[in-house]
This record gives structure tokens, C-alpha cells and sequence, in this order.
């Protein structure tokens, strides 16, 4: 299974976390920002993106990497955020935490996740999967173990061959809610493994979302997704 891993990333050329975590994966970058990036990240597959994509908006440069990636011959891409921490997973551990304690996914076996998960996803009919939002033991619902129309967050998501829906580029800071209710509208599922979640301090990074995050943009664009 040939497996795209992808960071974008967008003002962040000293504090592009995810790296750390995920070595391997590609990182998408303005072209004015490639020299800097580059410089402080020499090991790493840095692609400037075409002019007007990186840099106006969370959902172009996505839909950027997945034609790009899919149109090269992947069978899944997943994007995640660069200021992704890792992947952890809820085991049984008797009288704390609820009774469940986070054990890191290693980088090492990252890729054999997830190839696994995206077998059982396209198994169910799904193109598009993810894990838990949540890293509290209390949202686990461990008689559970993968939801069917469950919301999949923006830090951690994965798309399979066959995909055909696009991220909207009027809500950019809604994107993923809406990529996960396009997704259950035209195939009526999408695949959450409830047991995996992401640490991701979002928001509390310099660059990215943050330049045009605030409330009134979040307002806008949740009337905006309420209203479509």
C-alpha cells in the first residue's frame, strides 16, 4: 500500500513539531518560506507549493495535497497538523485514569497503522478515517471500538483512494467538521478508531490558523456551516 504522510505547514519554519514525531512525512510550504524551512529542517521533504495555495486558507492547500498525492499514485493520504505531538492509544490499567492510561503509537509502527486501519475503513465503505478528538479516558466509550459518524479532527485525518470530496475553502476554520459531514452525506459512513487519539495543543502556536483565528471568524464561519 503506497501511503502519502503530509504536513502543511505555514509561518512555522522553527517550530514545526510534528517532524519530531513523523520524520518521514512530507511538508507542504509557501515558496517564499521554502529557503527558511529547509535551512532549519535540512533532512527533511520540504515542497514549496504552487503560488496562491499555501498561505490562503487551511482547506486549499489540503485539497492541493490531495490531488497532488493521489494524482502520484498514492492509495492513502493522510494530512496531519504540524504541531501534532504523537498518536496514543487508551489500554486497561487497573484504578487510574478511569481505569485507562495513554500509551504512545511509536513512529515506528505508524505506518503499519495506519495501512491497518485503512483496510477496515474501505472494508466498511468509508474513504475517509480518523481517531478520537479527545485524549480524556472519560470520551472513550471503550464497548465501542470504532464509530460510523463520528466527527474526524483536522489534526489526524485520512483519506483513501476514491475520494472524491473537496475541502471548502469559504470556512476555513470549520474545514474538517464539514469535510466529515460531506463525507456521511454522500457515502453514509466515515470510519473512527475510538480507541487511538492525538495530543495536538492547538491554537497555542504562533503561525498557521492562529494568524487569522479569532472570535468573529469563528462566528462567521460557524453560521457559515450552519447555514449550508
Amino acid at each position: 500500500m503506497n501511503i502519502s504522510v503530509n504536513i502543511p505547514s505555514y509561518k512555522r519554519p522553527r517550530a514545526l513539531k510534528t517532524l519530531t514525531y513523523l520524520p518521514f512525512a512530507r511538508v507542504w510550504v509557501a515558496p517564499q518560506e521554502f529557503d527558511e524551512y529547509k535551512k532549519n529542517y535540512p533532512q527533511a521533504d520540504i515542497i514549496p507549493c504552487k503560488d496562491g495555495v499555501q498561505g490562503f486558507g487551511v482547506p486549499k492547500v489540503r485539497n492541493y495535497i490531495l490531488e497532488q498525492e493521489f494524482a502520484q499514485g498514492a492509495d492513502v493520504v493522510v494530512i496531519v497538523d504540524d504541531d501534532l505531538d504523537y498518536i496514543a492509544r487508551f489500554e486497561k490499567e487497573k484504578d487510574t485514569n478511569y481505569g485507562y492510561k495513554n500509551v504512545k503509537l511509536e513512529t515506528d509502527d505508524f505506518l503499519v497503522f495506519v495501512e491497518k486501519y485503512s483496510i477496515l475503513a474501505k472494508d466498511l465503505g468509508a474513504y475517509f478515517w480518523g481517531v478520537n478528538c479527545n485524549s480524556d479516558a472519560r470520551s472513550y466509550r471503550h464497548m465501542c471500538p470504532f464509530s460510523t459518524i463520528s466527527y474526524i479532527g483536522g489534526p489526524f485525518q485520512v483519506f483513501i483512494k476514491g475520494n472524491d470530496c473537496v475541502y471548502d475553502e469559504n470556512i476555513p476554520l470549520k474545514e474538517d467538521y464539514d469535510m466529515t459531514i460531506q463525507q456521511l452525506n454522500k457515502h453514509r459512513v466515515v470510519f473512527r478508531a475510538n480507541m487511538y487519539h492525538y495530543f495536538c495543543k492547538q491554537s497555542e502556536n504562533v503561525g498557521g490558523c492562529a494568524q487569522i483565528r479569532n472570535r468573529e471568524k469563528e462566528k462567521r464561519d460557524n453560521e457559515a456551516l450552519i447555514k449550508k
